[in-house]
């Protein structure tokens, strides 16, 4: 009778303890919900025209040439509509010629402040600042950073990959033949008075550009690249007569195209340039074809990441990873491979007139079209 008892104990505990496995088990679905629901966010989109007339670089936007450039939208948080709008007014316009890209941005700012002045500082934890990002073939591998404050001061950068995907800064790689310049519209690191704002303008030779691509530089009539911009605002308080930061609060995050996380090194988010040879404001921007498809890829890599975290391998299968729905009607069904060390997942887009793309992205977060 005893060891009955026992029987029966030991098998009510032993089915208790499966069941708490059982519950702790990770399920497919439980990965990556927010992955699994997010829906394509088209990123935004510029028309880049080509100029015929020259551009001097001094940071007061009032050549001919620009009066004829669009504006871009107004900057928005890096998080979107899930923080307040910016307090400060920030926009972009660009243009292009044979020699350069050039950028313009406009930066309502009621105290201008800086003191960086070594090139290549960390402006962005001391200084308020304007920055840019530029991947010309939207690969998310080898892309280029530049940040500038109202000094003129400059960080240049060259990001192997995303810094989550294991990506390293190479500070000592330098954009040949840059050139940049600021103005102030009011006094610089003087707090007695109000100022309006600052301007810069920047000029990008395509020869600055060769380590980061394969694609045509000058670019082609039509192409389009990646790339965004941000601004990173302080609060600052006077002391002695002088600007310093507000202990205790963070930076404000400013950008042209949404990010939907503080982090501009998402580069799936950044908004698309167009360049066109077309006469100012004739042409119209043509969202990318292929933008469901990366979109797609990226919740799959998204999904990877969070499941490699948890089981210190590969998912095999979309089903394993909670995306066995994932879908959208101009894409076919993603295919998944996996060993103990690498992924690749692809997805085929259909385009017009029936014709089709295979997109891919592998476990080193390299996206392109196959």
């Amino acid at each position: 009778m005893m060891h009955q008892r026992f029987t029966i104990v030991f098998a009510f505990m032993a089915l208790v303890m499966l069941i708490v496995a059982l519950v702790r088990l990770p399920r497919p679905h439980e990965i990556a919900p927010e992955v699994a629901s997010a829906p394509y966010v088209p990123p935004k989109g510029y028309v880049c025209y080509r100029t015929s007339t020259p551009i001097r670089i001094d940071g007061r936007i009032d050549d001919p040439a620009w009066a004829a450039a669009p504006w871009s939208d107004d900057f928005v948080d890096i998080e979107d509509d899930k923080r307040p709008r910016p307090r400060h007014k920030t926009r972009v316009k660009m243009l292009w010629d044979d020699a350069c890209l050039y950028i313009a941005a406009e930066l309502e700012e009621p105290h201008v402040q800086a003191s960086l002045t070594k090139h290549d500082s960390y402006i962005f934890h001391d200084d308020n600042d304007f920055e840019v990002f530029l991947d010309p073939d939207g690969d998310n591998h080898l892309y280029a950073e530049l940040e500038l404050n109202a000094l003129n001061t400059t960080w240049d950068l060259l990001l192997t990959r995303p810094y989550k995907d294991g990506g390293r800064a190479i500070d000592a790689w330098e954009i040949a033949g840059l050139r940049t310049a600021v103005h102030v519209d009011g006094t610089l690191n003087d707090p007695h008075d109000i100022d309006r704002g600052w301007s810069v303008e920047i000029a990008w030779p395509w020869r600055g550009l060769k380590q980061l691509t394969s694609q045509p530089a000058p670019p082609r009539d039509g192409d389009q690249w990646r790339i965004n911009f941000s601004r990173v605002e302080w609060e600052y308080e006077v002391v002695q007569g002088k600007y310093r930061q507000v202990k205790g609060k963070r930076e404000n995050n400013w950008v042209w195209s949404p990010q939907h996380a503080i982090n501009m090194h998402v580069p799936e988010h950044w908004g698309y340039l167009q360049f066109s040879a077309a006469p100012p404001g004739s042409a119209t921007f043509r969202p990318d074809p292929a933008g469901p498809a990366r979109h797609a890829l990226h919740r799959i890599h998204e999904a990877q990441a969070a499941y490699r975290k948890q089981h210190q391998r590969w998912a095999t299968t979309m089903q394993a990873l909670g995306l066995g729905a994932l879908g959208d009607t101009s894409l076919g069904r993603p295919r998944l491979e996996a060993t103990a060390h690498f992924y690749e997942a692809s997805v085929e887009v259909k385009l017009a007139e029936e014709k089709r793309d295979t997109w891919s992205i592998n476990s080193d977060a390299l996206i392109r079209r196959k």
